[in-house]
C-alpha cells in the first residue's frame, strides 16, 4: 500500500500545482489561497532563491535560469507542445496494449475515435490564420468586427510595435510579435495566441482532452475490476480500517478516513494486479481529468459573460477601482453614435481618417458588423472627485455633466455581451 499512497500523493501534488499555475492569476482567485500560492510559486520563492544565489554564487545560477525561463515563457518554441503530446502518447502506449484484449468492440472503436482528437484540435489551434493575426493587408476588415466600448477600448490608439491602429478587443502579443484580433491569451500549450479564428479550436481541445483522460481512467477500471473481484479476499484484508481509539466510529473524520483507506487499498490492489502500465496510467488519469474540463468550464463562463481572459483582467481592475470610489460613469452623446450596419452596397462606409495633434490621433470609427454600440463611458480620477477636465477624445462623445460615481460593474453595460447563446454562436462561427 506504500506504493499506492506515494503515487496518489505525487498525482495530487502535480494536479494541485497545475491547477494553481493555470488558475492562480485569474481575477476570481486574486484574494484567495489559490492566488496566494500562485504568487508564492511565481514571485516570492523565486525572489528568495535569487537573493540566496546572489550571496552564494554571485548570481550565476540566477542568470542562467533567467535566460532559460525567458526562453520558455517569452519565446515561441515547441517544448511545451512536445511535452503535452508526448505525455498523451506515452500514456496511450502504456495503457492500450495492457487492456486492449479485455475491451469490447464498441470500446475499441470509441478509443480510436477519441485518441486523435487532442492532436487534431491542437494542430488547428497552433496553426496561424488571417482571422487571428492582424496584418496590414487585412487591417481594415479587422477594424469592422467590433465597436469601441469606451470602457475597455478607446479609438485612436496605435500599436507602438505594429504601427497600426488597434482594433477594439485586440492586443499585441510580445511572444507572437503581432497584434491579435479578439485576444484571449497566449497559450504555451499550443504555442500560439488564442483569438478570433482559433479560440473555438482551443475549446474543442480542452473538451476532447478532458473526455479522453476521463475515458482512459474508465478503461483502466473496466479492465482491472474483474481482477480485483477475483482477489477480493486479499482486498478485504487490506481494507480493514481501525477508527481512532476513543473516537466516535460514525464521526466525519472516521468516515473520511475509512473512505480514504478503502481508496488506497483499492488502488494498491490495482497496482498489484495491473502494474504501472494500466493501473498507474489509470490512476494518473483519474486524478487529472478535471483539470482540462475545469479550464473549459471557466472559458464557458467567459463566453456567458461576453468577455475574454484578457478582458476579465481589465474588468477586475475597474471593479477594484470602483470599490475605492474613484470611477465615474458618463453617458455618450446620441449624435456621436453611428448606426451599426455594414452591407455589400457600402463596403467602404465610414472610412478611417487620421488627423495628428499634440495629444492623440483623432479617428472616425468605421461602421461595424456588431449589433450593439456602447452608450456608457467610464473614467477614473486620482482624487476620487468628479472629473473636471476630460481628454478631448472623451469630451467629443460624452454628455456634459453626465458623470456620476459608480460602485458596481452591474451599472455598466458590456457591449460585447449579446447573451450566452449569441456569444457562443459568435465564438464558434469566427
Amino acid at each position: 500500500m506504500a506504493l499506492a499512497r506515494t503515487l496518489i500523493l505525487v498525482a495530487l501534488t502535480v494536479s494541485l500545482f497545475t491547477f494553481v499555475a493555470f488558475f492562480g492569476r485569474l481575477p476570481a482567485f486574486r484574494n484567495t489561497p489559490i492566488g496566494f500560492l500562485n504568487r508564492l510559486f511565481v514571485l516570492h520563492i523565486p525572489s528568495f532563491l535569487c537573493r540566496l544565489d546572489g550571496k552564494l554564487t554571485n548570481g550565476r545560477i540566477t542568470s542562467g535560469s533567467a535566460r532559460l525561463g525567458h526562453y520558455l515563457m517569452h519565446d515561441k518554441h515547441p517544448v511545451i507542445v512536445v511535452f503535452f503530446l508526448g505525455l498523451v502518447t506515452a500514456c496511450a502506449v502504456l495503457l492500450l496494449p495492457a487492456v486492449w484484449h479485455t475491451l469490447r468492440l464498441y470500446h475499441k472503436l470509441l478509443t480510436l475515435f477519441l485518441l486523435p482528437q487532442p492532436y487534431f484540435w491542437l494542430w488547428l489551434s497552433a496553426k496561424s490564420n488571417n482571422a487571428t493575426y492582424i496584418t496590414r493587408a487585412h487591417h481594415a476588415s479587422q477594424m469592422r468586427h467590433y465597436p469601441y466600448d469606451r470602457v475597455l477600448y478607446h479609438p485612436g490608439h496605435t500599436c507602438s510595435t505594429c504601427k497600426l491602429l488597434k482594433p477594439a478587443r485586440s492586443k499585441h502579443c510580445s511572444i507572437c510579435k503581432t497584434c491579435v484580433s479578439r485576444m484571449d491569451h497566449h497559450c504555451i500549450w499550443v504555442n500560439n495566441c488564442l483569438g478570433r479564428g482559433n479560440y473555438k479550436y482551443f475549446l474543442f481541445l480542452l473538451l476532447s482532452t478532458g473526455i479522453l483522460i476521463a475515458y482512459g481512467a474508465y478503461l483502466a477500471w473496466y479492465s482491472l475490476s474483474p481482477l480485483v473481484g477475483n482477489q477480493y479476499a486479499k482486498f478485504e484484508s487490506w481494507y480493514t480500517y481501525k477508527p481512532t481509539p476513543g473516537s466516535d466510529p460514525k464521526s466525519l473524520m472516521n468516515w473520511f478516513g475509512a473512505k480514504s483507506h478503502y481508496f488506497v487499498a483499492y488502488v494498491s490492489l490495482y497496482l498489484d494486479l495491473g502494474g504501472l502500465s494500466a493501473a498507474g496510467v489509470g490512476l494518473l488519469a483519474l486524478l487529472t481529468w478535471p483539470l482540462p474540463l475545469g479550464l473549459l468550464a471557466y472559458h464557458i463562463y467567459l463566453i456567458w459573460a461576453g468577455m475574454t481572459t484578457n478582458e476579465s483582467s481589465k474588468w477586475a481592475d475597474w471593479r477594484d477601482d470602483m470599490a475605492d470610489g474613484v470611477v465615474f460613469l458618463g453617458k455618450r452623446r446620441e449624435d456621436t453614435m453611428a448606426e451599426n450596419w455594414f452591407s455589400a452596397s457600402h463596403p467602404t462606409a465610414a472610412p478611417l481618417r487620421r488627423a495628428d495633434n499634440e495629444e492623440e490621433i483623432d479617428v472616425e470609427e468605421p461602421q461595424t458588423t456588431w449589433p450593439l454600440e456602447s452608450r456608457h463611458i467610464l473614467v477614473r480620477t486620482r482624487d476620487g472627485q468628479a472629473p473636471k477636465s476630460l481628454p478631448p477624445r472623451i469630451q467629443r462623445v460624452a454628455e456634459p455633466d453626465s458623470f456620476e460615481r459608480v460602485w458596481s460593474l452591474a451599472a455598466v453595460e458590456n457591449v460585447y455581451d449579446l447573451g450566452f447563446w449569441d456569444n457562443l454562436v459568435e465564438v464558434l462561427t469566427n
